[in-house]
């Protein structure tokens, strides 16, 4: 029994026996936490760097998170001559947002099926409607700033990955000689030798880019048949085909751009007389509204109105005036400011003002009374 008790009371006695042991104790119960606590928050800070430290310099980190694309303002005014872009170019800024996936009805790029019917009815056919808009389609892509140039550049682009062979067409060189020589003397028009040897001749001259050539008159009456150059001169301002708008100069005035091309036909023709045919006639301007009105009909109505596209009553023809005359100035004013049938409002430049617009239409009205 004795032996029992001793043996219990061992078991309950405490390690430490010396002093000694006990100061270790406790210098260990304080030391051991505070290196735990060391080493535990020198691994969360270690691994916070490893998350954000990757290595690279700051000029390395901006770089690699440089956005892919950029945009650049270019302002007005600065000397720089318009380069033309090419067609994957317009592509990608406009064309891919419906063709690369086939939204809206578009045919899809590459997709030869798709596009098979487009490429039958010819490159002139396509460009038409990719300029003037189709159903989805606006024009130009909703860019206006493109010229035909661009937007014929972009339909030879897509046809052609879908299994055309159309030819791409070239911006005509720039001839600064040419241009000096053709310079307008002050207060007159350039005649339309003139204006051919400036903006025409680079093809027409040659026949390049299936132009008719200024010496061939099968090649004019082929491509033109009957029809008189003011039937044409429409093709002449806004581009067709491989041509461009203005033959690439877009200061070319409407009644030089009608001399350019009467004299070509008159050449051809071998008709060639020493006058231009005269552009359309117009009243003096006798009053400062007046003079805006008829600033603002060259600037956005004269290119249906001066030769009656597409329906529109040409300038200075009573016959055709009087039935919308007799409708009022207000309706006449309205139709023009919000547009009808195949005329965009405001003849296409929507910053006019609405006085600009009404001065217009009392220009053409005061022209056909």
């Amino acid at each position: 029994m004795a032996a029992a008790q001793e043996a219990h009371q061992e078991d309950h006695q405490s390690f430490i026996k010396t002093p000694s042991q006990l100061v270790w104790v406790m210098v260990l119960a304080f030391v051991v936490p505070v290196i735990a606590l060391i080493l535990l928050a020198h691994f969360v800070l270690g691994s916070a760097k490893s998350v954000t430290d990757t290595g690279m310099s700051d000029a390395e980190v901006r770089a690699r998170i440089t956005p892919v694309a950029s945009v650049a303002l270019e302002l007005g005014g600065s000397g720089g001559a318009k380069v033309e872009k090419s067609g994957e170019d317009v592509y990608k800024q406009v064309c891919g947002a419906c063709h690369a996936t086939g939204a809206a009805g578009a045919p899809k790029f590459g997709d030869k099926a798709a596009w098979a019917p487009h490429i039958k009815e010819g490159l002139d056919a396509i460009t038409k409607n990719a300029i003037n808009g189709i159903r989805a389609m606006p024009a130009r892509g909703g860019n206006p700033d493109f010229t035909d140039l661009e937007v014929t550049r972009a339909v030879v682009y897509m046809a052609n990955a879908a299994g055309a062979n159309f030819k791409e067409p070239t911006a005509p060189a720039a001839k600064p000689a040419a241009a000096a020589a053709a310079a307008p003397a002050k207060g007159g028009a350039r005649t339309g030798e003139e204006i051919y040897k400036l903006a025409c001749s680079t093809c027409h001259a040659t026949g390049a880019s299936g132009a008719p050539r200024i010496d061939d008159a099968a090649a004019w009456r082929k491509r033109f048949g009957d029809k008189t150059p003011e039937a044409v001169l429409q093709s002449a301002i806004k581009g067709h085909g491989g041509m461009p708008s203005r033959g690439g100069f877009a200061d070319l005035t409407d009644p030089e751009m009608l001399s350019a091309v009467t004299y070509m036909f008159q050449t051809a023709q071998g008709k060639q007389s020493a006058a231009p045919a005269p552009a359309p006639a117009a009243a003096a301007p006798a009053a400062p509204s007046e003079a805006k009105g008829e600033a603002t009909y060259k600037q956005a109505c004269a290119a249906c109105h001066a030769m009656g596209v597409a329906g529109a009553p040409k300038f200075g023809d009573k016959g055709l005036w009087a039935p919308r005359i007799k409708t009022g100035m207000d309706s006449l004013y309205a139709s023009s400011i919000k547009g009808k049938g195949a005329m965009p409002p405001k003849g296409g430049n929507v910053a006019l003002a609405d006085a600009d617009v009404k001065a217009a239409v009392d220009y053409m009205v005061s022209a056909a009374k």
